[in-house]
């Protein structure tokens, strides 16, 4: 039998436990259990649509057409308060389910809005391998964001501009832990959303468990040997007006292989910038369909959406 305060510890003591049950709080309601099976089989299929894996050295042409048919082949594939630190989603949300994982969440660039005083201090090297990580990928980001810019007949350094440019983009690291689950077909380690950042990349241990939906499936991303993920969030689905899909994904659990997880959210500025469609984006026939907030009133908004759903729906 589980107690109450089992609920309570970190999801990897309860993995450790030796429990043979999860608590009624991780069990996820029916609707959200479908297509919830087998992980590492599902990940061998290839049934119905696959993720898209691109050769990121046609992002790096000096040839504009090239650089712009990099992402235009897969275009079909719609592929506040202190937040830093360690955590488990202990408090229940609305719909009163939990998540099975720990996570670390921390700023990494730029370099003056990270705290060290909480970066990891094991292994030795990770606040340099870390920091070194995060300018790499703030140069990926650019070079996909022109990309982009492309795509949508934009200047090549649009994008990038709208959303903060060099010295207002926030990139955010959530290092996910999901622990060995006793009944995976119950249970998610992070349940379904979309990103509110411009870009997400992460890196996996090679343990498969992100699903993204995709016509009205949930498609389990392949695990790629030397590659990054990259997805479109919200701020980039606002800016244009739509024509950028913020794919809905999750995270998967199971009994076999912990898995563990490195996503790094590129985010504006919360404040300073006001997201809505780009004048290039919008016309009488497709007229803007977001409404103007910042970044920090376009989280909130979508907070309390979701409380209100998981209410009506209990």
């Amino acid at each position: 039998m589980v107690s109450s305060d089992s609920v309570n510890s970190r999801v990897e003591t309860l993995s450790s436990s030796g429990i043979a049950t999860i608590p009624k709080e991780y069990i996820r309601p029916k609707e959200e259990l479908i297509n919830i099976c087998d992980i590492f089989e599902q990940e061998k299929s290839t049934d119905g649509p696959q993720v898209p894996t691109i050769d990121l050295k046609e992002i790096d042409s000096e040839n504009e057409n090239v650089r712009e048919r990099c992402k235009e082949k897969y275009a079909n594939d719609q592929a506040s308060g202190k937040i830093q630190g360690y955590g488990s989603k202990l408090a229940n949300n609305a719909s009163g389910q939990l998540e099975w994982e720990d996570y670390f969440f921390h700023h990494v660039y730029p370099e003056d809005k990270r705290d060290l005083s909480i970066w990891p201090q094991t292994p030795a090297d990770y606040i340099e391998a870390t920091a070194e990580y995060a300018k790499e990928l703030r140069a990926l980001a650019t070079k996909v964001l022109r990309v982009l810019s492309l795509g949508l007949g934009l200047e090549e350094g649009r994008l990038e501009k709208e959303v903060g440019g060099l010295e207002e983009l926030l990139l955010q690291m959530k290092i996910n832990y999901y622990p060995l689950c006793p009944q995976p077909e119950l249970a998610l380690g992070v349940e379904a959303h979309t990103d509110v950042s411009a870009l997400t990349f992460i890196l996996h241990n090679m343990v498969p468990g992100l699903q993204l939906f995709y016509e009205g499936k949930w498609a389990t991303a392949k695990c790629v040997p030397n590659s990054i993920i990259m997805h479109i969030g919200d701020t980039i689905e606002i800016l244009s007006n739509g024509k950028y899909k913020s794919i809905l994904h999750r995270g998967m659990v199971n009994k076999e292989k912990v898995r563990i997880s490195w996503a790094v959210f590129c985010e504006p500025p919360k404040e300073k910038i006001i997201l809505k469609p780009l004048p290039e984006t919008v016309s009488e026939t497709e007229p803007p369909i977001f409404p103007p907030r910042t970044f920090a009133e376009h989280i909130q908004h979508k907070l309390f959406r979701k409380s209100q759903e998981a209410l009506l729906n209990k």
